[in-house]
């Protein structure tokens, strides 16, 4: 059984649909602790659950890093296979993600490599794009640039606003990411694999 830590900052959308996933018998991953840089609404997922969870406060600390050493140490307590970001707003240095890779992954409302960064949806907007998409990747150290694991086009439609078109890709997203745990802890995706073999 895969063991999974999911770090948040705000709803949990996508913790809501994996842990309603893990709640299946037949899914072959299980969260063990949800974390998250501020108060965030998706505890609450957690707490329904009964899922541990732990909150280290981006504004108690003077830098990423010690944030992030903090974050680390959190993590080792539950020694997860898998680390999932489900939208946390934070750049995790680079210290935690080389401690923890190729093992944390996040999704991305765009079809990478295009439309990178905080702003996605808005920015396929803002191109004229006719479609944009959603991704599951691994995390490296740039900003969604890691290798992808899966990822599905998604129409931009006449009228689409970035709230709108959110939407539709959130969906999506979910889909990609509870596929994409169930095949890593299935041993149908190697992470290693993939890692060794990204440009």
């Amino acid at each position: 059984m895969l063991t999974v830590a999911v770090l948040i900052s705000g709803a949990g959308s996508n913790l809501r649909a994996l842990l309603d996933a893990a709640a299946e018998p037949d899914y072959p991953a299980r969260i063990v602790v949800v974390g998250a840089d501020r108060e965030a609404d998706g505890f609450a997922h957690a707490e329904e659950y009964g899922i541990p969870a732990f909150l280290v406060p981006w504004v108690q600390f003077a830098t990423r890093e010690e944030w992030g050493a903090e974050l680390g140490a959190q993590l080792a307590v539950w020694q997860p296979d898998l680390v999932v970001l489900s939208g946390l707003m934070r750049l995790l240095p680079a210290t935690l993600v080389d401690e923890w890779a190729p093992r944390i992954i996040n999704t991305h409302p765009a079809y990478l490599p295009e439309f990178p960064g905080a702003h996605g949806v808005r920015d396929a907007l803002a191109a004229g794009a006719s479609q944009t998409g959603a991704s599951v990747i691994i995390v490296d150290n740039g900003v969604d640039s890691g290798p992808i694991l899966a990822q599905e086009r998604v129409p931009v439609l006449t009228g689409d606003d970035e709230a709108s078109l959110h939407e539709r890709i959130k969906p999506v997203e979910r889909r990609l990411l509870i596929d994409v745990v169930r095949r890593i802890a299935i041993g149908d995706l190697d992470l290693n694999a993939v890692a060794s073999t990204a440009p």
